[in-house]
């Protein structure tokens, strides 16, 4: 009978924790021991509570997940407010795995075109404050036999996508929309750089940047990472917009999602450099000089 009673009494405590665990976001041992009086010591050696709070754990990362398809351990910890550490053992031990896009380093359309001329202006420089150098690239998304082109400019202080635009054809006029957008949305860029690609090596494309006095950097040819911003971006941009595509039923539909998929980084998903979302960071440095 005092086994029994000793046991009620022990699953009421770990009911009570859990319960703690789940309606208060941040409870430590150490709060839940002196609000109620247990023992820390006890929590630590109890594994069922330990048990019990990885089961908790592995449902938020879960409902993260289905929001958030893309993030790893850290930014999931991140967005959890628990230790990264904590959360890769409990995707281990549940066998939760995001995921992960191959990326393809390789710039295949730089090929076979004559070396720009122009320089790479940004290798071994961090910019300070928005405005300073927008990378711009564009990638193909295939629906339903047709392809559509997104091109965009990313601030590399902010990592906010400042313009983007979306087209069946990838011509020049195309990436100059992009920019434009991103002129419109927060002015101008001292620097602009991308890679050798034909839509950028244009005349078109290098008189208007040169017309707005914006200086052209582009990446050595063959040479992807030199603008790995944005190779970044793409990757885990495809997988948040979803990897079937088809499911989309018209084109406006998956346009539609485009636009949101953009939207949705910028302004809430997490990015490691900055430990939160691209448009929060930008909001936090311009309420420090106002």
């Amino acid at each position: 009978m005092e086994f029994l009673h000793w046991n009620s009494k022990r699953l009421k405590k770990r009911t009570l924790i859990e319960e703690v665990e789940a309606k208060v976001k941040g409870a430590t041992k150490s709060l839940i021991s002196n609000l109620f009086g247990f023992s820390r010591k006890g929590l630590y050696l109890d594994p069922s509570f330990r048990k019990a709070k990885d089961e908790l754990l592995k449902n938020q990362i879960i409902d993260c997940l289905s929001i958030n398809p893309s993030y790893g351990h850290r930014r999931l910890a991140l967005a959890l407010g628990v230790g990264k550490k904590r959360t890769r053992r409990v995707m281990k031990i549940f066998g939760i795995k995001p995921y992960k896009r191959k990326a393809r380093w390789i710039k295949r359309r730089d090929y076979g075109n004559p070396d720009s001329g122009y320089p790479n202006l940004i290798k071994g420089s961090c910019p300070i404050k928005p405005n300073i150098v927008f990378a711009g690239d564009f990638t193909r998304l295939k629906w339903n036999g047709k392809v559509i082109h997104l091109a965009t400019f990313i601030d590399l202080y902010t990592r906010e996508i400042v313009g983007w635009s979306v087209s069946t054809k990838h011509t020049t006029e195309f990436v100059i929309e992009a920019y434009l957008d991103a002129v419109k949305t927060v002015g101008k860029s001292i620097i602009v750089h991308t890679d050798q690609g034909s839509e950028y090596n244009s005349k078109e494309y290098t008189n208007f940047m040169e017309s707005l006095g914006v200086r052209i950097s582009m990446s050595k040819k063959g040479s992807p990472w030199e603008n790995g911003y944005q190779e970044s971006f793409y990757d885990n941009f495809k997988t948040d917009l979803g990897l079937e595509f088809e499911r989309f039923p018209g084109v406006g539909e998956f346009v539609e999602a485009i636009h949101k998929t953009v939207n949705y980084y910028n302004k809430e998903r997490i990015h490691l450099a900055l430990k939160t979302s691209p448009l929060k960071f930008k909001l936090k440095f311009l309420s420090k000089i106002v």
